[in-house]
């Protein structure tokens, strides 16, 4: 593993970061599909390494140290890096991918072109779109669209990196066991802990969360959460506007 001196934003939010963000099963699924018949993988923004295919040969780059010292144990190759310059010849792997990272990215157009640079098949990544106007949890926390509209790429924009590109919806289960933003949509009162907070990126960069948290911690106790959403309750999976997006 390669270390670095390189300060990362994940130093400071990734702080027990694997133990609530553990790989859905089905998420994995749908992008390892989303990969194709390949042996080896670039997992650019790796984090504490979620996603990543069991049967290929990985390369993990992530800037955080925090983040690579929470990887579990595993074959993968471990560079501390960043995705705007990628420390790889072209064509280096058979498949390159990211997952709910690009937001983070300082120049979000170099790190998918370095993406394409570096692969030279398939490139898969999971991402959320701005467009989408959000689940209920929105109705508590407006910010976050404000914040999506402001750190998001337009799901337009993975074409003029990646070439030619398919997007498919993710909807999330509702027992997700990755703890990302909209994971608790059906077990709403998760939202208040505020170890599971700390785990989403999106509750460390809004401000003035106090009245959005009273507000749905008054409406579960009076069950004005449940008159207003609690149609939520008898689905099995939502779609909450994540996306997968690979080339073709």
């Amino acid at each position: 593993m390669l270390k670095g001196t390189m300060t990362a934003k994940y130093d400071t939010i990734g702080l027990n970061y694997a133990n609530l963000r553990q790989p859905d099963r089905r998420i994995a699924a749908a992008i390892r599909t989303a990969l194709g018949a390949v042996k080896s993988v670039v997992n650019v923004g790796a984090g504490a390494g979620n996603y990543e295919p069991e049967d290929c040969d990985v390369t993990a780059v992530e800037p955080s140290a925090e983040m690579i010292a929470q990887r579990p144990q595993s074959s993968a190759k471990v560079v501390q890096g960043a995705a705007e310059s990628l420390p790889f010849e072209d064509n280096s792997f058979e498949a390159a991918m990211a997952s709910l990272t690009v937001h983070h990215w300082t120049d979000k157009p170099k790190g998918l072109a370095e993406m394409r640079r570096v692969s030279r098949g398939k490139v898969a990544i999971l991402t959320f779109d701005p467009a989408f106007r959000g689940f209920w949890l929105t109705d508590y926390f407006p910010q976050l669209i404000t914040l999506d509209e402001g750190q998001m790429p337009k799901l337009s924009e993975y074409s003029r990196s990646l070439g030619p590109v398919d997007i498919e919806p993710v909807p999330v289960p509702h027992d997700c066991t990755d703890g990302f933003l909209a994971a608790y949509w059906r077990r709403p009162a998760a939202y208040l802990d505020p170890k599971a907070r700390a785990a989403m990126s999106s509750f460390w960069t809004i401000d003035g969360i106090d009245h959005g948290l009273a507000a749905l911690a008054g409406d579960l106790e009076s069950g004005a959460w449940q008159d207003r959403y609690g149609a939520v309750l008898s689905e099995n999976a939502l779609d909450c506007g994540y996306r997968l997006v690979f080339s073709r």
